[in-house]
């Protein structure tokens, strides 16, 4: 079969979950057994969002080969379990670079470099690429229709559409339904409005999704299907649901896979069970139990730390408990409010990031995790904090921090990698993707992962725990637990003493998905578990 093509716009508003659609699809296509993989063309000019603010544009996700991308990955790696790479995440910086760095070389002979064809051409290029190598390529173009920067990346879409002809290349639009409380009323014009923007660029929509608060009558669709001209079936709904992992199921049930397919001329055959995800489903019904865990961290903002907390509900789940989050703002904590604002939490999580901005109060957090022995588990920055807090507190060492933070500490247990020390640029720059790490044997994490005891893990890091300082630090009770066998870089650390505390260098929460949980996770939060259970005075607990 030869490879076809799925588009994914959206219209009216932002953030209205083209990512959740264009995951959800690709796993239903992937559960009928096809090979899939999915794109994210994001139109901003940044190379990649490797130095946004998360305030910006949310979680700076990284794929093993050490590219910087957009949130959505996350979640096309979370639900279908494909390992995405750089080839799965271009912007409009990345396209531009491409044709400039060519027109230096003289590539395009003398031409005067245009928009169109030489960006839009840019642009078709990377999205057929891997022609051959998938059955279905799915292409979520980032932003809202009307944004003027999108432009170059529809227009290149209209025209693959035409070349490619109507049974290889295939357009889903998402748009809003707002509803008006004081008419009591859904409104349809936003949508007719964006999809005639739409069809103004030359792009004719076969399926529409329609996200809303409210259920859609069969009279409110089959009124866009008239106006939109496109089929009444076509017409999907995407209501709110409890879970984003309900998505797949609802659109399954609403036979979106099955439209696609047969508008592009494939044989719809039996449909899929979907087994594995409807019994994460249920169990996630099913969980009754919450457990409370803080994210001490400085970014007040869910989608800064998405991956961490979709691998804690993910690890609840299979814990049976739901886990609720609270996130705990590190620049306001203190030692006069510390224990007000931790106690109540059965464990937590010291959150990565970078620079000096609530980095005394992820100290402070992990001092008071470790002196009352709470579950913690920090990552990245989090991990670097114990270090620091365990040094101080625990070695004496009063200046004990990282260079980053205060270059003339006469303790930097935290230092900067020696590859990093020349680097000046920003962007693309850090120790990025997936590298080894030896596990030591009957260590915490070695437990946690079973017999895989060397592992693969993402980092995003300039500074690394000082060796320098290794042997004090295992003397006073900090284990190592992990090394990266090719550079002698201490990757985990934990203090045996305690029921659960450790910390990771790497980014553990990039590689949970809903049908395989991060084993940390999972350990992690079994320790939570057991310590509310044990803070409610149970004699019952669940081993760790």
């Amino acid at each position: 079969m030869l490879t076809k093509y799925i588009f994914i716009t959206g219209g009216v508003a932002s953030s209205l979950g083209k990512g959740i659609i264009s995951a959800s699809m690709g796993k239903l296509l992937q559960a009928r057994g096809y090979r899939i993989t999915i794109q994210k063309f994001d139109p901003y000019i940044n190379i990649d969002p490797g130095t946004l603010n998360p305030y910006e544009h949310g979680e700076c996700y990284v794929t093993a080969d050490g590219m910087e991308t957009d949130l959505d990955l996350g979640h096309y790696e979370r639900f279908t379990g494909i390992e995405t790479t750089r080839q799965n995440s271009v912007t409009t910086g990345r396209i531009y670079l491409s044709v400039i760095e060519r027109e230096r070389r003289g590539d395009y002979l003398g031409k005067t470099i245009q928009v169109v064809p030489h960006i839009t051409d840019e642009i078709k290029r990377r999205i057929i690429r891997e022609e051959g190598t998938f059955d279905f390529v799915i292409t979520e173009i980032g932003g809202t229709i009307g944004d003027i920067e999108s432009q170059p990346f529809l227009e290149a879409i209209r025209q693959l559409r035409w070349e490619l002809g109507a049974d290889r290349a295939l357009n889903i639009h998402l748009t809003y339904v707002p509803y008006l409380a004081a008419a009591g009323e859904l409104k349809t014009k936003p949508t007719q409005t964006s999809v005639k923007q739409l069809q103004g660029l030359g792009i004719q929509p076969e399926v529409l999704v329609l996200r809303s608060e409210h259920e859609l009558s069969n009279e409110l669709r089959a009124k866009v299907a008239h106006f939109c001209n496109v089929d009444a079936e076509a017409v999907i709904q995407s209501q709110d649901l409890e879970s984003i992992y309900e998505v797949p199921v609802n659109m399954q049930r609403q036979g979106l896979d099955a439209i696609c397919l047969k508008k592009m001329g494939v044989p719809v055959g039996e449909t899929p069970q979907l087994g594995p995800w409807r019994t994460f489903l249920e169990r996630r019904k099913q969980a009754s139990k919450t457990v409370e865990i803080g994210l001490v961290g400085k970014y007040d903002l869910q989608d800064a730390y998405k991956s961490i907390l979709e691998s804690l509900a993910h690890a609840g789940i299979y814990n049976d408990y739901k886990v609720k989050t609270t996130f705990i703002n590190s620049e306001n904590l203190t030692r006069e409010n510390i224990a007000e604002r931790l106690l109540p939490m059965a464990g937590i999580v010291i959150c990565p990031g970078f620079g000096g901005r609530g980095t005394e109060g992820k100290i402070l957090a992990a001092e008071y995790a470790r002196t009352h022995d709470i579950p913690a588990f920090g990552i990245c920055l989090g991990m670097q904090m114990m270090v620091i807090e365990f040094a101080r507190n625990v070695l004496g060492m009063a200046d004990a921090n990282s260079s980053e933070m205060d270059p003339a500490t006469t303790h930097p247990v935290i230092d900067i990698m020696e590859e990093q020390k020349n680097v000046t640029d920003k962007g693309g720059t850090m120790r990025l993707g997936a590298y080894e790490c030896q596990l030591t044997p009957g260590s915490l994490a070695s437990n946690a992962y079973g017999e895989k005891q060397l592992i693969r893990e993402r980092h995003r890091h300039r500074y690394e725990y000082n060796n320098a300082f290794r042997k004090v630090l295992e003397a006073g009770g900090m284990k190592c637990a992990g090394i990266n066998p090719a550079a002698n870089l201490v990757e985990i650390v934990e203090v045996p003493a305690l029921r659960w505390y450790l910390g990771t260098q790497f980014h553990p929460e990039y590689t949970s998905t809903v049908l395989h949980p991060h084993p940390l996770f999972m350990s992690f939060v079994r320790a939570c578990i057991q310590n509310k259970v044990y803070k409610n005075g149970s004699p019952q607990a669940p081993d760790c």
